[in-house]
C-alpha cells in the first residue's frame, strides 16, 4: 500500500473510532462504575470471610426476619454489620448489572457484546443465590465437608469470575478497545502464548486461595520464609500432634490437617511461579516501545509484587482482615489486569496481521495488473 493509501486508511479508522467512541462513553464509564462496585463488594466478602462472620444473620433472603432493606440500624452490630452490609452491596451491584445489561442492548450493535451483558447479569444472579444457598445450608454434610462451606468456596470463586467478565465488558466498551487497532508493540512471538498460561495459573491460583480460604488453612503454616522451619514441612500425625499442641488456636478450635498444610503450601508454590511469569511478561510490555504497554505492564508489574507482599503480610500478621482482604482484591486486579494483557495484544496482534494480508493483496494485484494489461494490449 503507498502512503498517501495509507494515511487515507488511518484517516478513516481515526473518524470511525471517534465515532464510536463518543457513542459509548457514557455507556463506558457506567460499566467501568459497576466493576468497581462489584471490587468493593469483594473487598466487603473478604472482610466478612476473615473475620469469620459468614453466619452472623442466620437467615435468607430475610435479615433476622425483616426485609433486609427494612433491617433496623440500632441492629447493625458486630458481624451483623458486615454481613447485612454485604448482603445489601451485593443487591445493589446486582440492579447495577441489570441496567447495564439492558442499556448495552439498546445501544451496542455487536451482538457478542451484547451476550455478555446478559452472561453478566446471570451470572450474579447466580452469585447471589450461591451466597442464600450457603446460610440455608450451612449444616448440612456431604462427605466430610458441610453444604456451607462448597458453596462458600464457589461463591468466593464466581465473585472474581463475575468482576472479571463485568471488567472485560467495560474494556470492549471503552475507547481503549478501538485505539487497540494502532498500537505497534514490539513483543516475542511466544508472548501470547506465555500470558495465556499465566492467566490459567492465575485461575487455578485462584481456585486454590478460595479453598484455603474456606477451609481455614490460610495460617495452616504460620512462618515465612520457611514453613515450620523447613523448606517443606512433615505431615506424619506425630509432627501435626506436636504442632497443634505448640500453636495458638488461629483455627478456631479447628485441628490442622495434612491437607491444609499440603493447600497452604500449593499456594505459595503457584505464588512463586505467577511472580516469575508475570514479572517476565510485564518486562517485555515495558520494553515494548509504546504507551499502552507502559501502563499494563507497569500496573501489572506492581499488583504482582504487591500481591505477594500482602500475602506475605497476612500471614506475619496472624491473617489480619485488613491484610487479607486487599491480598483478596489485588488478586482480582491481577486477574483482570492480565485479561486486559491478553486480550489486547491479540487484538492488536490480529489487525496487524489483518492488515499485512490486505497490504500483499494490492501489491500482488498492482504488480499483475499491467503484466495482464500489456498481454492483452499485444
Amino acid at each position: 500500500m503507498d502512503e498517501g493509501s495509507s494515511r487515507e486508511v488511518d484517516a478513516g479508522l481515526n473518524m470511525q473510532s471517534v465515532e464510536m467512541e463518543g457513542k459509548r462513553g457514557w455507556l463506558a464509564a457506567y460499566a467501568w462504575w459497576v466493576a468497581f462496585c462489584t471490587l468493593i463488594l469483594i473487598c466487603i466478602g473478604g472482610l466478612v470471610t476473615s473475620k469469620g462472620v459468614g453466619m452472623a444473620v442466620p437467615d435468607w433472603p430475610t435479615t433476622y426476619g425483616y426485609n433486609m432493606f427494612f433491617f433496623p440500624l440500632d441492629q447493625w452490630t458486630g458481624g451483623i454489620f458486615h454481613e447485612h452490609l454485604h448482603r445489601l452491596v451485593a443487591s445493589v451491584v446486582g440492579m447495577l448489572t441489570l441496567i447495564l445489561a439492558i442499556w448495552v442492548q439498546w445501544t451496542e450493535p455487536r451482538s457478542w457484546v451484547r451476550r455478555l451483558a446478559w452472561a453478566a447479569f446471570i451470572l450474579v444472579l447466580v452469585q447471589g443465590l450461591l451466597g442464600g444457598l450457603r446460610v440455608r445450608l450451612n449444616d448440612q454434610w456431604v462427605f466430610t465437608t458441610t453444604l456451607g462451606t462448597l458453596f462458600g468456596l464457589t461463591h468466593a470463586t464466581l465473585a472474581q469470575l463475575f468482576f472479571t467478565t463485568v471488567s472485560f465488558l467495560a474494556l470492549v466498551l471503552s475507547p481503549v478497545w478501538d485505539r487497540a487497532i494502532r498500537w505497534q508493540p514490539s513483543l516475542p512471538s511466544g508472548f501470547l502464548r506465555g500470558t495465556t498460561v499465566v492467566l490459567l495459573a492465575l485461575i487455578v491460583q485462584l481456585l486454590v486461595a478460595a479453598t484455603m480460604r474456606h477451609q481455614h488453612a490460610g495460617l495452616a503454616v504460620p512462618d515465612f520464609p520457611l514453613a515450620y522451619g523447613q523448606l517443606y514441612p512433615s505431615t506424619n500425625p506425630e509432627f501435626l500432634a506436636q504442632v497443634q499442641a505448640q500453636r495458638m488456636d488461629y483455627l478456631h478450635d479447628a485441628q490442622i490437617t495434612a491437607f491444609q498444610i499440603h493447600l497452604h503450601m500449593a499456594h505459595r508454590f503457584l505464588a512463586v511461579l505467577l511472580l516469575v511469569g508475570v514479572t517476565w511478561l510485564s518486562i517485555y510490555l515495558l520494553r515494548s516501545r509504546t504507551v499502552a504497554g507502559w501502563c499494563l505492564g507497569g500496573l501489572w508489574l506492581l499488583l504482582i509484587w504487591s500481591q505477594v507482599g500482602l500475602g506475605i503480610a497476612t500471614v506475619l500478621t496472624n491473617k489480619a482482615a485488613d491484610f487479607a482482604t486487599g491480598h483478596v482484591a489485588v488478586g482480582a486486579l491481577c486477574l483482570v489486569t492480565g485479561l486486559a494483557v491478553r486480550v489486547l495484544m491479540h487484538r492488536t496482534r490480529f489487525y496487524l496481521k489483518q492488515n499485512a494480508m490486505k497490504d500483499w493483496k494490492k501489491i500482488s494485484t498492482f504488480a499483475a495488473g499491467p503484466v495482464t494489461s500489456g498481454s492483452m494490449g499485444h
